[in-house]
């Protein structure tokens, strides 16, 4: 089932001069990973805001559940979108514990939320303490119980994996894996590394310079690139990535 589409879309952060976003067409399913996949600048970052209405678009149109929420004269609010987010800087209050770092902004009693969100992402116990007294692993997970709280039906990630070691990467991709299970939620993440796409995502997506380059199963795009970048990408795959393409397509 489709709960996330995008039609047509435009954004422009100078009037149209040039744009950051040109023509992109994309829907996503209930309950499937997603991966965002691009250079710097390639326009992965201004498709989440806008996907969690952040940002508004210049053109085209966004639905959730088959419901437009943006379009040139529409710009429905991030909190009514059903949509978490977890930004690469993470944005967690300094001067605030765990439990009020996760329950931040949300109206009403929520002791329940946030107690099953420390349990699931293995911090029960951590309520109290105060995010420099955590490591940057348990800070991620966090920041990600913050965006889960709600139990929105989808979660954006920007570049979650990019200040982590490889036991790190390698345990919140487990992780993120076992809550998109759990949860039943379609998740997109934006990631510089295509052996976190290899790992974790049921498609991937590849932006070049605001355009759409592939969409489809990692495995499918790398036996079949449409595009000079796409090619490259997988010309350039370390040795570790080429070994993990391997042995996941065996399991496919």
């Amino acid at each position: 089932m489709t709960i996330l589409e995008i039609c047509n879309l435009y954004k422009s952060f100078d009037s149209g001069k040039t744009f950051v976003l040109r023509d992109i067409n994309l829907s996503f399913d209930k309950g499937k990973v997603y991966a965002l996949i691009g250079d710097s600048g390639s326009g992965k970052t201004t498709l989440l805001r806008l996907l969690s209405g952040l940002e508004p678009v210049d053109a085209g149109k966004i639905y959730i559940k088959d419901k437009l929420v943006s379009d040139e004269s529409t710009l429905i609010s991030p909190h009514e979108r059903s949509i978490g987010m977890v930004f690469q800087d993470l944005a967690l209050f300094p001067h605030l514990t765990v439990s009020k770092n996760i329950s931040f902004g949300i109206v009403g009693d929520i002791r329940d939320n946030v107690s099953e969100m420390l349990h699931m992402i293995e911090l029960s116990g951590y309520d109290n303490r105060y995010p420099h007294q955590l490591s940057i692993g348990q800070q991620q997970r966090v920041a990600i119980a913050r965006a889960l709280v709600t139990k929105p039906e989808i979660l954006l990630l920007d570049e979650p994996f990019s200040n982590l070691d490889e036991n790190l990467k390698t345990a919140l991709r487990q992780k993120l894996q076992f809550i998109v299970k759990q949860l039943e939620i379609t998740m997109v993440f934006i990631t510089h590394d295509v052996r976190d796409a290899i790992a974790l995502a049921d498609e991937a997506m590849f932006l070049r310079n605001g355009k759409l380059l592939q969409k489809g199963n990692i495995h499918e795009i790398f036996q079949n690139p449409t595009s000079d970048y796409v090619r490259s990408v997988y010309e350039n795959l370390t040795t570790s990535a080429e070994q993990l393409l391997t042995v996941l397509s065996k399991k496919t």
